[in-house]
């Protein structure tokens, strides 16, 4: 049992994170502002993330769109879960699998060109304010995408639109226009230990 002398020290030093606090938010200008948000590195979570902050919009009621840039091949459970919101969500699979499986470049850019293509109709849409790119950062490493273009496209969108960019090696010229980029490390997978991929946790 914490003495009367800890227990004030505590509501002490809590008054004063909480003057910290609140001064750091009072400092904040902007209201609000449609972010351009970047998850890459080496480690897992990237899109399950995403798919978090797309289940919060939705529960604030927003319409939401998804474009996958190179998964395709598999029946994920968030692309069941989410067919659940209707028309409140759009979710375009464009991939035709990983690269290392597909193993025909361009037919691997053409893939990644009608995504974007997606993508772009997807940004112009104005009831839409959440869009994520699944994988986008790889079909970017591989240039399977002009770079310059798309980053631009990107820096462009419209003033109200939250665009999540996912995928490992996300390109520095991304990283420069991002407003927040999250880089997941990897510290421990099970994969390294034998366990396949499995339904309700890799897709």
């Amino acid at each position: 049992m914490d003495s009367d002398t800890d227990r004030e020290r505590h509501r002490e030093k809590m008054i004063k994170r909480k003057a910290v606090q609140d001064a750091e938010v009072a400092s904040k200008a902007i209201a609000e502002k449609g972010l351009l948000i970047v998850h890459t590195g080496p480690g897992k979570g990237k899109s399950t993330a995403a798919f978090g902050l797309l289940l919060r919009a939705v529960g604030h009621g927003w319409k939401v769109g998804v474009v996958q840039f190179i998964k395709g091949a598999w029946e994920t459970g968030e692309r069941r879960a989410f067919a659940a919101f209707g028309d409140q969500v759009k979710w375009r699979t464009m991939g035709e699998g990983f690269t290392w499986e597909t193993q025909d470049r361009e037919r691997d850019i053409a893939a990644a060109r009608a995504a974007w293509s997606v993508a772009a109709e997807m940004m112009a849409d104005p009831e839409i304010r959440l869009i994520v790119l699944d994988e986008l950062n790889v079909a970017l490493r591989y240039e399977y995408l002009p770079l310059d273009k798309v980053v631009e496209a990107l820096a462009r969108r419209r003033r109200d639109l939250h665009v999540v960019v996912t995928g490992r090696n996300a390109k520095p010229q991304l990283i420069e226009a991002a407003d927040l980029v999250t880089e997941m490390a990897a510290v421990k997978h099970h994969f390294a230990a034998g366990v396949k991929a499995q339904p309700g946790i890799e897709f």
